[in-house]
């Protein structure tokens, strides 16, 4: 394994713009250096800027949908040992959910779901292996919000909170 990295290192992942980002500044600002990950050039723009903070910071621009861009960002870890995953990666559609396209209502499955599953076990069993490193998973607030029309990542609400219209029944 590499020895050139005294910080430990840090994956995050939707890192180009909001919550990731500001995960990975957070990480920067306590010593981590990064390996960040997204879908869209705007990676190496928040690369550029989380080396102003300090930190040795290699973006990979990947769909992690996708298990080809999932093995992709593995591959960037290149046998370093990770000490924290913050997959954060996601993405939803604005539209009713009868309204979208199918195609589209996959992409969200693949990328919320299959390509975080994916990446969380392969980070996690070097972890397990190494007998230590932590993963937080992020998640929308959109699938507490009660919403009129259901969308692809928003759950219908649970069974134990009753709404106005059913209060009593199940």
């Amino acid at each position: 394994m590499p020895t050139d990295h005294p910080r430990p290192l840090a994956i995050v992942t939707g890192a180009s713009s909001g919550i990731g980002r500001e995960l990975a500044r957070c990480c920067a600002q306590n010593g981590f250096d990064l390996l960040i990950a997204a879908d869209e050039p705007a990676i190496d723009d928040a690369a550029a800027e989380l080396r102003g903070l300090g930190a040795a910071v290699e973006a990979v621009q990947a769909d992690l949908a996708a298990a080809n861009g999932v093995d992709r960002l593995h591959a960037a870890i290149r046998g370093r040992a990770v000490e924290a995953l913050l997959a954060n990666a996601g993405r939803g559609l604005g539209k009713g959910f009868l309204d979208q396209d199918f195609a589209e209502v996959r992409r969200v499955v693949d990328t919320n779901i299959t390509g975080t599953i994916y990446l969380i076990q392969k980070v996690g069993r070097d972890m397990r292996a190494r007998g230590r490193g932590r993963i937080l998973i992020t998640g929308s607030i959109a699938g507490f919000i009660p919403a009129p029309i259901r969308r692809s990542t928003t759950p219908p609400r649970p069974s134990s909170t009753p709404s106005p219209s059913r209060s009593g029944t199940r």
